[in-house]
């Protein structure tokens, strides 16, 4: 028969204690901290990508290097011989003999480099995906449902080379001195649904999965909706963007807020003219193009305006300063894309115009994931 204890008696007294089970949400899963750093690293590295590959285009050097070589190719030319042969292949290109007829060695040098950098880049981005998922996976630092989608983001880029190349086979083409503008928005694209990738799944992983769980439970589900609204608005948005640089569309009418002294652009159709088709006006013709990507600018800010002013509202402080970030930011793209307009596309101002184009999808999606897994402050932690 077992001794009376005391009702005050430590109840633990004389038994065996054991550690606590944590549950499967706190549980930690993986080395979220180092997979976070690595997609990181990724994030700027594309970055970086989408800028030179902006230069690369302004600066009409995407098609210097007339041949796809993934391996090989990331070596450049050694010597003079190597040079030379180099130069003698884009001498047989229709970019060379339309355009540039003439072109010296050193020309030919400058070009060359831009969009051997730009190859480079891809390649790099490339090899850091790779040992960063082998090595994740081998050391099972994977956390679980993760798998997929850092392999997701690997596919993308291994399409992303190929598409880079069927690109720059557009412009290699007979009588082509630029790419196909179709394919230059398809591949910019692509480059900014892996860039929101990398942001949301670096988002992601910078909380814990019982953190994000909690956080869900007070998600704010009708501004998550319009600001996924204002994100894919401003995808078409970039879209559009590449259709005016593919065509140069940005260098034909320098003026604001008319197009030469119109609002609509009196040769709109002249391509459909021309070629039969009023369908094409709509890819290929400069002054239709311009006027679609600046009406669209303007509906992206108007909407814009819309979703901030719900995004105020927001009971969670930091949400609203997500918000208050991302109307701020596209004020100064609207005012970037003005001068990128009256300046017919300078270099600078233009590739100035990209940058404000990729810290803008940031913002939004840092906006937009605010509103799904809000972070949520007591009283003390104040307001706007």
């Amino acid at each position: 028969m077992m001794a009376k204890r005391s009702i005050f008696e430590d109840v633990t007294e004389g038994t065996s204690t054991a550690p606590p089970v944590r549950g499967g949400i706190d549980r930690p899963a993986g080395a979220r901290r180092a997979i976070r750093v690595w997609l990181i690293a990724m994030f700027v590295m594309v970055a970086a990508m989408i800028l030179i590959g902006g230069l690369t285009r302004l600066t009409d050097s995407g098609l210097s290097i007339t041949e796809w070589k993934p391996v090989t190719g990331m070596i450049p030319p050694l010597n003079g011989a190597d040079w030379q042969a180099e130069f003698d292949l884009y001498q047989q290109s229709p970019q060379y003999q339309i355009a540039n007829e003439g072109m010296t060695m050193s020309q030919f040098q400058q070009i060359y480099w831009w969009e051997w950098g730009h190859r480079f880049l891809g390649r790099m981005i490339g090899f850091v995906w790779a040992i960063g998922f082998v090595g994740f996976w081998l050391l099972g630092k994977i956390p679980p449902g993760w798998k997929g989608r850092l392999l997701l983001i690997g596919g993308l880029g291994g399409l992303q080379g190929a598409i880079g190349w069927w690109m720059v086979a557009s412009g290699l083409e007979s009588g082509m001195t630029t790419v196909a503008s179709y394919r230059l928005a398809t591949h910019l694209g692509i480059a900014f649904i892996i860039f929101g990738f990398l942001t949301w799944y670096a988002l992601q992983m910078g909380r814990t999965e019982g953190a994000l769980l909690q956080a869900r439970r007070v998600r704010e589900g009708k501004l998550f909706g319009m600001t996924t609204g204002l994100l894919h608005l401003a995808f078409l948005q970039i879209l559009l963007g590449a259709l005016v640089a593919g065509i140069d569309a940005g260098r034909s009418f320098p003026t604001w807020p008319l197009m030469n002294g119109s609002f609509f652009p009196a040769d709109a159709f002249y391509v459909a003219a021309v070629e039969g088709n009023s369908w094409r006006a709509f890819f290929e013709n400069p002054g239709l193009v311009q006027f679609i990507h600046r009406m669209t600018a303007y509906l992206l800010f108007v909407y814009g305006i819309v979703v901030f002013l719900r995004g105020r509202r927001s009971p969670h402080k930091s949400t609203r300063r997500a918000y208050y970030m991302m109307m701020g930011m596209l004020v100064v793209q609207v005012l970037l894309g003005i001068t990128a307009a009256v300046t017919a596309a300078a270099l600078h101002p233009a590739i100035t115009h990209q940058l404000g184009a990729i810290v803008l999808w940031v913002l939004i999606l840092r906006a937009r994931h605010l509103a799904q897994y809000p972070i949520t402050t007591s009283i003390r932690g104040g307001t706007l």
